[in-house]
């Protein structure tokens, strides 16, 4: 039972240090629960990816899929639903209430001194290592759990191009009708999926 505790202080930590949202934590839980061998550096890929497709916050998505898989990857009589779900919870509250509580505390501090410069000063500073974290976050997918599980150079360069395909088709405009729109990224999801199943799985 040892496993539960460990999975709420590291989600506590991760829910008080995890500035800059889901994508900018990404590094801080691979260092979490990676590195202890709770999972697998494969399994956590997984998990990003589908914490991605799925609605709702990636920070909390990935918390409840890693604290349900976790028990059961450190010990094997915890490998049973009941005991995946109490991990569910246990790291998705873990990870949920500190933020929850320094937002109440720190909205009512910052719309109190909103004017300040100190104030302006730190968010000042904030911003680039929000955004250096986010960066960190798309470098550390970029591995081979991602690109080349299989450590086939045909497969690398085709999960290369699918990659570069998506980013193009997300972020560039393209005429339709006479006018310039954006490729929404639900639709790139299942582009990308159709195109796994047909060039992996058949």
């Amino acid at each position: 039972m040892n496993i539960y505790w460990q999975l709420i202080w590291a989600y506590i930590k991760i829910g008080i240090f995890g500035f800059g949202g889901g994508y900018a934590m990404l590094s801080l839980v691979e260092h979490s629960v990676v590195d202890p061998g709770w999972i697998s550096e494969t399994m956590f890929t997984d998990i990003v990816a589908i914490s991605q497709m799925t609605p709702g916050p990636i920070g909390i998505n990935s918390a409840t899929y890693i604290g349900y898989v976790a028990p059961g990857e450190v010990n094997p009589q915890l490998a049973s639903p009941l005991f995946g779900i109490l991990g569910s919870v246990a790291a998705t509250l873990a990870v949920i209430l500190p933020s929850f509580f320094l937002v109440i505390y720190a909205s009512h501090f910052i719309r109190k001194h909103n004017e300040s410069g100190v104030i302006k000063a730190i968010f000042s500073g904030l911003r680039p290592v929000v955004v250096g974290l986010i960066a960190s976050a798309a470098i550390l997918l970029m591995n081979n759990a991602n690109f080349n599980p299989n450590g086939r150079t045909d497969q690398l360069i085709i999960n290369i191009i699918i990659s570069i395909i998506a980013f193009v088709l997300v972020y560039f405009k393209f005429p339709y009708r006479g006018k310039k729109i954006n490729i929404h990224p639900i639709l790139v999801i299942i582009l990308a999926g159709t195109a796994g199943f047909l060039i992996y799985g058949i």
